[in-house]
């Protein structure tokens, strides 16, 4: 299903004024099942985010138990449900669309389905607050983890490093990782993808102080060599101790499932998506994030389940 951005912003402000009326789409009526869940790293936002979404969705319909899985990040998260370890996946939306048409990293095409747009992830390039290094730039030449294999932060810094033409020496480090290298001076910057605050950056703020560079100077390459999928987007003051906004790169992030996802399963994910938005955030990002019911259906190239399609149609009234 193709939507054209008139039609989404259209049928975003209808969906908003008919969760504001209560609108329902219909309960789950399926047999009782385990619904399991890709997530990704401790303590990083998309589990947080996952564990929260798994205990809505149960509250809701109590056949549907959610079971969350950590993986290494978005790339596993979409091998899993193309084979079927996986009922829904968390994925950033460039990596989705690469798995969907088969591009780098992926060795062939993911057939899949979105459910929703949930949130935007904030690339956060870190280092510790006492650091020399001021710009992305004077990042040539250093140690710098760009997430471990498998996550949609590798795939980001990859194509941010190419973009800027920057010469660094990669590490691949899984988030947990990279903080412990971090804060013991083995690396000089770490890069992270996630939702603000990432609870393990967070701590790390916590016991040593950390600063975030502003790598948007090299984003109009990255759009233009790997598509528009990135935009500005600013860390806001106070999500970690730094006293102003900092202009990041932001990428979508989506719910997604594989095709044979049973409608039933995929209408009742998407109206716990729509009426129980303000509850779908983590306790500590509360003010930083939230979920837009507005923008729910703009999954960008990847299109939307029928069960999904139906459920919006819905709510839509």
């Amino acid at each position: 299903m193709s939507v054209s951005r008139r039609a989404i912003l259209r049928a975003g402000a209808g969906l908003a004024a008919g969760f504001a009326g209560g609108c329902a789409a219909g309960g789950y009526d399926g047999p009782e099942r385990t619904v399991r869940i890709a997530a990704g790293e401790p303590g990083g936002f998309y589990v947080e985010f996952a564990r929260v979404l798994a205990a809505e969705i149960h509250d809701a319909e109590p056949a549907l138990n959610c079971v969350v899985t950590e993986t290494g990040g978005s790339v596993a998260n979409l091998q899993q449900a193309a084979d079927g370890r996986a009922d829904l996946a968390l994925s950033l939306a460039d990596v989705a669309s690469a798995a969907l048409h088969g591009r780098t990293p992926f060795t062939g095409e993911i057939p899949l389905r979105a459910l929703g747009r949930v949130y935007e992830n904030y690339t956060q390039l870190v280092v510790l607050a006492d650091s020399p290094l001021r710009t992305a730039g004077s990042l040539a030449g250093r140690r710098v983890s760009l997430g471990a294999p498998g996550s949609g932060a590798a795939v980001v810094g990859e194509r941010l490093l190419a973009a800027a033409r920057l010469n660094v020496r990669v590490d691949h480090q899984p988030l947990a990782d990279a903080v412990a290298a971090l804060e013991r001076r083995a690396i000089d910057a770490l890069l992270w993808s996630g939702g603000v605050p990432t609870p393990a950056l967070a701590e790390l703020d916590r016991r040593t102080g950390i600063r975030l560079l502003d790598p948007t100077e090299y984003l109009p390459a990255l759009r233009a060599e790997f598509g528009r999928f990135y935009q500005r987007v600013s860390v806001p003051a106070g999500s970690y101790r730094t006293p102003a906004d900092v202009p990041t790169v932001g990428v979508a992030n989506l719910l997604v499932c594989a095709p044979n996802l049973p409608d039933t399963l995929a209408s009742t994910v998407v109206r716990v998506l729509v009426q129980r938005a303000d509850r779908l955030v983590p306790q500590q990002a509360l003010g930083t994030q939230y979920l837009d019911v507005r923008s729910l259906i703009g999954t960008t190239d990847v299109p939307l389940h029928p069960g999904a399609v139906a459920a919006y149609r819905t709510l839509h009234g």
